[in-house]
């Protein structure tokens, strides 16, 4: 089940981040970029699921200064 999840595009380029429960207990937070995998963690701790989905704001915002938009 997905928590969170976002898609940008510019050109021909792709960006995304997803955070999904993960079994049998925590979350996996995962962002990528063109179709390859950026960054991939397993949490058990959500405070750590807080600070993914902070920095995952942050750099959707960048993206979009930059001219990315939602897919």
């Amino acid at each position: 089940m997905a928590l969170f999840q976002k898609k940008l595009v510019r050109a021909s380029e792709t960006r995304s981040f997803h955070i999904e429960q993960s079994q049998p207990a925590g979350w996996r937070t995962v962002a990528i970029a063109n179709d390859r995998v950026s960054h991939e963690r397993r949490r058990t701790e959500w405070h750590r699921v807080e600070r993914d989905l902070e920095r995952f704001a942050r750099e959707i915002e960048e993206l979009r200064r930059q001219g990315w938009r939602d897919a």
